[in-house]
């Protein structure tokens, strides 16, 4: 089993990269300047956006809009796998505001790697954040059992949000984490003699402290 996590960022940040590179031959040039942002105020509300958004904030033609399309599709290349990860950036919109190119020297490919570390560059000092899914778990036990129920969803991270009791049954609502939740059908049984049942949706994307994913 896998568990989807994402990365995002948490600051809106600044950022000014130049990539200049001479070879024997034409060399590679490209400056760009601008910041990132996390699209979201709260990455924990279940509606957060979860896209990538760049936009073209440039003024002038310090940057020709012939280099604006490289620079796009290389942010959002750099989206599909996060610089501590490896999993998907969410939540994040790239803001170019200027930059400079060289009559000789600047290309499409020299404003893709410029835009690749400025992202890189940027990305400690914007307060990453690792996401990983929470699931809505729902768990329907006899009554006499629900005592152990609740103390097997805390340990598992679980945050209780509903309980109820209804013809001798408990019924407990509560956000898991994906990651906690690996094992548990077997740890329910066990300790309801088989009786115990539970179902699981996704509910949405939230941080999670410093661990090893």
């Amino acid at each position: 089993p896998t568990v989807n996590y994402r990365e995002s960022i948490g600051a809106k940040t600044q950022f000014t990269y130049l990539h200049r590179k001479q070879t024997g031959g034409a060399g590679q040039y490209a400056k760009v300047i601008g910041y990132v942002e996390p699209i979201n105020d709260d990455i924990t509300d279940p509606d957060a956006d979860m896209s990538n958004v760049f936009k073209n904030a440039t003024e002038g033609q310090n940057i020709p809009n012939e280099y604006v399309p490289a620079i796009e599709k290389a942010f959002h290349e750099f989206t599909k796998r996060g610089p501590k990860t490896g999993y998907l950036v969410v939540g994040m919109r790239y803001v170019l505001t200027d930059g400079n190119t060289h009559v000789v020297d600047s290309s499409s490919m020299a404003f893709q790697i410029a835009t690749k570390y400025s992202c890189n560059t940027t990305w400690d000092k914007a307060s990453p954040l690792i996401l990983e899914p929470i699931m809505d778990v729902e768990v329907t036990v006899p009554a006499e059992y629900q005592g152990g129920v609740m103390g097997q969803l805390l340990k598992r991270r679980g945050n209780v949000t509903n309980t109820e009791t209804r013809t001798g049954l408990f019924i407990l609502n509560a956000d898991v984490p994906l990651a906690s939740m690996f094992g548990y059908a077997t740890e329910l049984r066990g300790s309801t003699q088989g009786i115990g049942e539970f179902s699981m949706e996704y509910r949405m994307h939230s941080p999670v402290g410093e661990f090893d994913v």
